[in-house]
C-alpha cells in the first residue's frame, strides 16, 4: 500500500531560516567591527552575564572541588567511551567497522555514497574540461549512483562539445545545458526531472559560488570557493624564469587571482618583478587582461630571512595551490600544515594539477585549507554512526545517561533511560 502520513507537520526544520538569517547577518556584522567589545555588551544583554571572558585556571581548580564525585564519575565514563570511538574511528580512517566500548555496547560506522551529485563545470572564458574529469569521476568512484553535469551553453551549440564528451566519458547520468545560477538551482531543486542533488561540487564564477552558499545545508557542498590563488615558496636556488611562468600560469584565471612568492633571495625577487609583467604582455588578449590585473591588485612579493619564515607565512595565507621551489624539499613537506595542494620541486607545477596529474584540482580558497582539503572521494561519502546494545549494559549506560539528562535539565531525555532500566529490572 503506499505511504499514508497519519500526522503530517505543518512546519519544517527551515521554517525560520530567514528571520534567523537575517538577525545573524546583522549581529556578525556589528561583532566584525565592535569585535571583543561587542561580544561583552551582548552578552550583559541577553546572558546577563558581566564576569571574566576567558575562564582562569583558579576557575577550572574551584570547580573541580566543589563537583561531586558522582557527577564527576560520570563525566568520566562519558569521556572514556567517547574518546574510544573517535580513536577506533581514527585507527579505521575510510573503513566501516564495529567496536565494542564496554561490556555490551558496540558502536561502529558505515561509509555510505550520497545518492545524487551535481557537478558544476565552469564553460565561460575558458573551458575547463579538467573541471569534468575532477568533479565526475571523484563522484562516480566514490560509489555516487546519480552524477547530474551541468555546463554553460554558446547560443546555437549548448554547452563545449569537449566538456559533454568528457562528462559521459567519466560517467555522468545526465548532461545539462546550464550555466551558472540557474545551474546550481536546477540540481538543488532536482529540476528536469532529475532528483534533487544531495551535494553540489566543482568551481565557478563569483555567483555560481555565492549561490552554492546560500543553498549550503538544503544541500551539501564541497566548499566555499573563492577566486584561483598561487603562491611559490623559492630560494636563491631556484629558476627565476620558471618561478615567474608559474605565477603568471595562475594570474590568467582571473581579474581577482591572487599570486603570491614567498623568498629568501632579494635576487630573485627583484627578477620576478620585473620578469612578470613582460611575461603578462606576451600573452593572447583575454588571459593578458585577465592576469594583468590580477598581478596589479592581488600580487605580492615577501622577502623572508629564512626557511621557517618562508613557512611561516605560506601557513598564514594558507594557500590554494603552494609550489615549493627549494633546496630542502624534504624539510617543508614536513613543516607546512595549510594549503589545497603542494607541488614539490620544479618539475611540477600547479597546471599539471589542474589538468591530468591526478590530484583533484577543486581546492579550498581564502584561507580555507586551515580547516579543509579539497575535493577528494570522501566529500561523497557519507561517514555514519551506529551503536547496539545488550540488556545487560543498560544498568550502567542508561543509569549514567539518565543522570547526565538531569545535571543539564533535560528531564524527557532522563525518562527514556528510566523506562528502559525499570523494563529490564535495573530500576533504582
Amino acid at each position: 500500500m503506499p505511504i499514508k502520513y497519519l500526522k503530517k507537520s505543518p512546519k519544517t526544520s527551515s521554517t525560520d531560516d530567514v528571520k534567523t538569517h537575517e538577525l545573524v547577518q546583522s549581529i556578525l556584522k556589528d561583532l566584525e567591527t565592535s569585535k571583543e567589545n561587542g561580544c561583552i555588551e551582548l552578552t550583559k544583554k541577553f546572558d546577563k552575564y558581566e564576569g571574566e571572558i576567558i575562564v582562569s585556571k583558579e576557575r577550572i581548580e574551584e570547580i573541580k572541588k566543589t563537583l561531586d564525585q558522582k557527577t564527576k564519575d560520570d563525566v568520566q565514563f562519558s569521556y572514556d567511551r567517547v574518546r574510544k570511538f573517535a580513536e577506533a574511528q581514527l585507527k579505521n580512517y575510510g573503513k566501516n567497522f564495529e567496536v565494542e566500548l564496554s561490556k555490551g555496547l558496540f558502536a561502529g560506522q558505515q561509509l555510505i555514497p550520497v545518492n545524487t551529485a551535481g557537478c558544476y563545470v565552469p564553460g565561460g572564458r575558458y573551458a575547463h574540461i579538467a573541471s569534468a574529469v575532477m568533479s565526475v569521476t571523484t563522484a562516480k568512484v566514490a560509489g555516487v549512483k546519480n552524477v547530474i553535469a551541468a555546463s554553460p551553453p554558446k547560443a546555437g551549440v549548448g554547452a563545449h562539445p569537449t566538456i559533454i564528451y568528457t562528462a559521459d566519458l567519466c560517467g555522468a547520468n545526465v548532461i545539462l545545458n546550464l550555466g551558472g545560477i540557474p545551474a546550481i538551482a536546477a540540481m538543488t531543486y532536482g529540476l528536469f526531472n532529475n532528483a534533487p542533488a544531495d551535494i553540489l561540487v566543482g568551481p565557478g564564477n563569483q555567483y555560481v559560488a555565492e549561490a552554492k552558499r546560500i543553498l549550503f545545508g538544503r544541500v551539501g557542498i564541497d566548499l566555499f570557493a573563492g577566486p584561483t590563488e598561487i603562491a611559490i615558496i623559492a630560494d636563491g636556488k631556484a629558476d627565476q624564469e620558471i618561478v615567474a611562468v608559474d605565477l603568471v600560469g595562475q594570474a590568467e584565471h582571473g581579474y581577482n587571482s591572487p599570486a603570491w612568492l614567498y623568498t629568501t633571495s632579494k635576487e630573485l625577487a627583484n627578477k620576478v618583478m620585473k620578469r612578470v609583467p613582460e611575461l603578462i604582455k606576451d600573452l593572447p588578449e583575454l588571459p593578458r587582461t585577465s592576469a594583468e590585473a590580477a598581478w596589479r591588485d592581488y600580487g605580492e612579493v615577501i622577502l623572508c630571512d629564512n626557511d621557517e619564515e618562508m613557512a611561516s607565512i605560506s601557513d598564514e595565507y594558507a594557500p590554494e595551490h603552494l609550489e615549493v621551489q627549494t633546496e630542502n624539499l624534504g624539510w617543508f613537506l614536513k613543516r607546512l600544515k595549510n594549503y589545497g595542494s603542494l607541488f614539490l620541486g620544479e618539475e611540477t607545477t600547479v597546471a599539471y594539477g589542474d589538468k591530468c596529474s591526478g590530484t583533484n584540482h577543486i581546492l579550498p580558497t581564502k584561507g580555507a585549507s586551515r580547516y579543509t582539503g579539497g575535493l577528494f572521494v570522501g566529500k561523497f561519502i557519507k561517514t555514519l554512526s551506529f551503536q547496539r546494545m545488550t540488556k545487560e549494559s543498560t544498568e550502567v549506560v542508561g543509569s549514567t545517561a539518565t543522570r547526565l539528562s538531569r545535571y543539564e535539565g533535560m528531564e524527557a531525555h532522563a525518562r527514556t533511560g528510566d523506562v528502559r532500566l525499570k523494563k529490564y529490572g535495573y530500576y533504582k
